[in-house]
């Protein structure tokens, strides 16, 4: 989808998915201490200011200027400190082994483009360093609720995992996530791994 789809749909009052942090990422990053943090593709903030109040130096980065300054608008009328970028990520490249956390969530490309964003994000990590990877499962498009319908930007938690060499995978797995209104869940991919 271009940038302009984007900032048109961001430009809508109020926040397109949520003003809360994402599930897994809550439940993925309890066990971890604050240190630097990069969220790709933050959208409009919701999981960067999150994890900022949480002691976390945080960049996020989207293309859509719109999300962008409306997750800079948030933070400032939060007092929050957090760093936001707005950058291409098929064209960004993030300090290398510079982040102790890595999030890429629900962005979906062809994975061959997909690829280079996911190999960037890896050589991002600090040693020690956690990446985590959510995005609608392809079983999502016959068996879940929501997310787009196009098999070809949607990917499994084994197509992640396999992407990832170098890191250390340690959970690669299908989730369900409720979504008001369907009558069923959403079928999501997790993929957590850890550098060295």
């Amino acid at each position: 989808m271009k940038r302009e789809r984007w900032n048109e749909r961001y430009s809508q009052p109020g926040h397109l998915w949520s003003a809360r942090p994402n599930r897994f990422l809550v439940v993925e990053t309890s066990d971890l201490a604050p240190g630097r943090a990069l969220d790709l593709a933050c959208g409009e903030g919701q999981n960067a200011v999150w994890l900022a109040e949480r002691g976390w130096e945080v960049t996020g980065v989207d293309f859509a200027d719109v999300a962008i300054g409306k997750a800079q608008e948030r933070a400032a009328r939060d007092g929050i400190a957090a760093e936001f970028t707005v950058a291409d990520l098929l064209e960004y490249e993030p300090e290398a082994s510079a982040f102790d956390l890595v999030l890429l969530l629900y962005f979906h490309l062809p994975l061959d483009e997909l690829r280079v964003v996911l190999t960037r994000a890896a050589a991002a990590l600090a040693p020690g360093g956690t990446l985590l990877v959510i995005g609608h499962d392809r079983t999502n498009i016959e068996h879940g609720a929501g997310g787009p319908s196009d098999p070809e930007i949607q990917y499994t938690p084994d197509e992640i995992a396999d992407e990832l060499t170098g890191l250390e995978v340690q959970k690669a797995e299908r989730v369900f996530r409720d979504v008001a209104g369907a009558d069923r869940p959403a079928i999501d991919a997790l993929v957590r791994a850890r550098r060295a």
